[in-house]
């Protein structure tokens, strides 16, 4: 009989199922794409109800489809969007509003106030992270303050706080369990990742009561069993990651100094740095990446908000392809942008510039700009982004990043990754198996449950598909240079 692990890849456009089986390889696949919600500039929102019958049904449809009984499933792993921020009725089940998702800046203006008490070097120091309205800290006070009758429901015990994972850990078991892992934990902007626990002076800041929050657990852990009235049978729900650390775990960058970059929605850049963790000078986070039995594992991070949410903007708002895979083709018309600049700072910027108030720029049109031009210069925009950080991690580190390890939707983009290679000038290695988020959780849920006996098991599985290695481009220093002038213009441009 064939045992198989099941990851559930809750994202922020989409959920999805994904079936593993022993050597790693994927046996199934069910994606469904969900509403996105913008009630105001500025704000995203996402409903948590229909994350959780959407995530179900890819479930339900990947079990059929493949003809997998439930009873053939050894473990799932759960991993998702993080800092989307649900808070629920415990009584009901029901969220009290909308998800607020990572993307969301109604916060930012808080967080300024909170810049200007003096509070950045504490909240860093005790979390890793930089006050910015991106992590979830903000949103559940937003929550608590804005939704009549929430606070005190909290303080009674009657609310739950949860990000994705949180949430459907919590369908999944029919409200018997409530719990998040070190990863997802670790990006709410009050947790302590020095002594590993919900930071007390934090909690009173936000004013948000502890009594709400999920038990923190590793993210290899048996976590407890989806309820039999689900699908049949009780499956063990053994792991759970934030995406982007769970697809550092799939690239098998186990290793210290060992990085990778997500090109989903946004684009995440990771540095394992073992046990150790490094404060960023330079605007990067510090974050766990996992923890496996009592052996906890950090990074360095640089989070770019806008990547392959880039390339569907030129499909839905600009209309100038019809899918996102014709980008290539029309980036590949030209052979370089025209002296285009594009700065997709739709929702702000992100690292290493941290400007909530920073907008999309596009700068160097003439009479001769075409359609492919803006083309390529998105391609270039989104590897510029990850330069900028990649230079960033080194000043911090001090370590020479010889490799870059890639995955995400928009890694299928050949010209996309030989542009990275060239203005990075390193090695660009995209693997074999390019569902990297979904396969890191899978692996920690399978170590848990004794379905792969350690990590050496695990490594020998990963194995690249093609590697981008730099070419000399005499065009690439201008490109730099104009790079940097484009992002200085368009910092601060909504700030009043």
């Amino acid at each position: 009989m064939s045992e198989y692990i099941l990851s559930i890849d809750a994202g922020t456009t989409s959920e999805r199922a994904i079936i593993f089986d022993k050597s790693g390889h994927i046996v199934g696949l069910s994606q469904i794409e969900f509403q996105q919600f913008f009630p105001k500039p500025g704000w995203v929102e996402h409903d948590a109800e229909e994350i959780w019958t959407t995530q179900k049904k890819t479930i339900t449809d990947v079990l059929k489809k493949y003809e997998i009984k439930p009873s053939d499933i050894k473990a799932i792993g759960i991993t998702n969007q993080r800092e989307t921020t649900i808070v629920w009725d415990r009584k009901t089940g029901r969220p009290i509003h909308k998800a607020i998702v990572w993307q969301d800046r109604r916060t930012a203006e808080f967080c300024e106030k909170l810049k200007l008490q003096g509070l950045e070097s504490l909240i860093q120091q005790k979390t890793g992270l930089l006050i910015d309205a991106y992590f979830s800290a903000s949103k559940i006070k937003w929550l608590l303050d804005s939704v009549a009758g929430a606070r005190e429901l909290a303080e009674t015990g009657n609310l739950a706080f949860g990000t994705v994972d949180c949430w459907l850990l919590w369908n999944l078991t029919q409200g018997q369990v409530h719990a998040t892992d070190v990863s997802n934990a670790s990006r709410t902007m009050l947790y302590n990742i020095n002594d590993m626990q919900w930071d007390k002076e934090l909690l009173t800041l936000f004013k948000i009561p502890k009594i709400m929050l999920p038990k923190v657990k590793p993210s290899s852990h048996n976590y407890g069993l989806v309820d039999k009235d689900h699908f049949g049978h009780p499956i063990p729900i053994s792991g759970i990651a934030g995406d982007q650390q769970s697809a550092l775990f799939g690239q098998m960058c186990i290793e210290s100094g060992m990085t990778k970059s997500t090109y989903g929605t946004g684009c995440f850049l990771i540095m394992n740095t073992g046990p150790n963790i490094i404060s960023s000078k330079n605007k990067l986070l510090s974050t766990i990446a996992w923890q496996i039995g009592k052996n906890v594992t950090y990074a360095l991070e640089g989070s770019i908000f806008i990547g392959g949410a880039l390339i569907q903007w030129l499909r839905d708002n600009l209309k100038i392809i019809k899918s996102a895979s014709e980008i290539e083709a029309l980036a590949k018309t030209v052979t370089e942008s025209g002296g285009i600049i594009f700065v997709p700072g739709f929702v702000g910027l992100g690292a290493p510039h941290w400007d909530p108030y920073g907008t999309g720029t596009l700068i160097g049109i003439t009479r001769s700009t075409s359609q492919g031009h803006i083309a390529r210069a998105a391609l270039e925009a989104i590897a510029l982004q990850n330069l900028d950080i990649l230079d960033t991690m080194e000043k911090d580190s001090k370590i020479k990043i010889k490799e870059l390890r890639v995955d995400g939707g928009a890694a299928a983009n050949n010209l996309l990754l030989q542009i990275q290679a060239n203005v990075a000038k390193i090695d660009i290695i995209r693997p074999r198996v390019n569902e990297t988020t979904a396969q890191g959780v899978a692996f920690l849920a399978g170590l848990a449950t004794g379905y792969w006996k350690n990590l050496e098991e695990i490594k020998k599985m990963w194995d690249s598909d093609k590697i981008f290695n730099p070419q000399f481009d005499n065009n690439i220093n201008n490109i730099r240079k104009n790079w940097s002038k484009a992002i200085e213009r368009s910092k601060r441009w909504l700030y009043e």
